[in-house]
């Protein structure tokens, strides 16, 4: 059964999709090329937490929507840094804040035993899948920022 919570988030993203003619993946790679510069689709596939194949997929959506284009680099001939196009960078302006940063922001506000409940339920459900989680700043980490403009 879809919790109450679950079933927001997924309508948020259906309207934003529709608003902005794009999808949540879409979104994703958009708001990482905004807020980190330009990436290369390799990159960029290890922070989104996605295939090569996916994000080569929506990266070739994007291209033909007029928001990113390649820039190749002489060095490397196969891919190229993705850069957003005027188009691509006022609809990135335009999109809602990853729901992460939404989740952060909401978690700051909270009280500290607030958050200590919340700590332990999510330990509790890292246990349950088995998962070893270690605190990390993936954005922050080897930006890939470029100076091209």
């Amino acid at each position: 059964m879809t919790s109450p919570s679950t079933r927001a988030v997924a309508k948020e993203a259906e309207r934003s999709g529709k608003r902005f003619g794009m999808t949540g993946p879409e979104d994703s790679v958009m708001n990482a090329i905004n807020h980190l510069g330009s990436w290369s689709s390799g990159m960029l596939f290890g922070k989104l937490h996605v295939t090569n194949g996916n994000i080569t997929g929506m990266v070739e959506r994007l291209e033909k929507k007029g928001r990113v284009v390649r820039e190749r680099q002489r060095e490397d001939r196969r891919g190229g840094l993705l850069l957003l196009k005027h188009e691509g960078q006022k609809r990135a302006e335009e999109l809602p804040d990853p729901a992460e940063i939404k989740i952060i922001a909401g978690l700051a506000e909270l009280h500290p035993e607030e958050m200590e409940a919340i700590d332990k339920a999510m330990a509790a459900v890292f246990d349950i899948v088995g998962a070893d989680v270690e605190a990390t700043d993936d954005w922050g980490a080897d930006s890939g920022k470029s100076s091209a403009p």
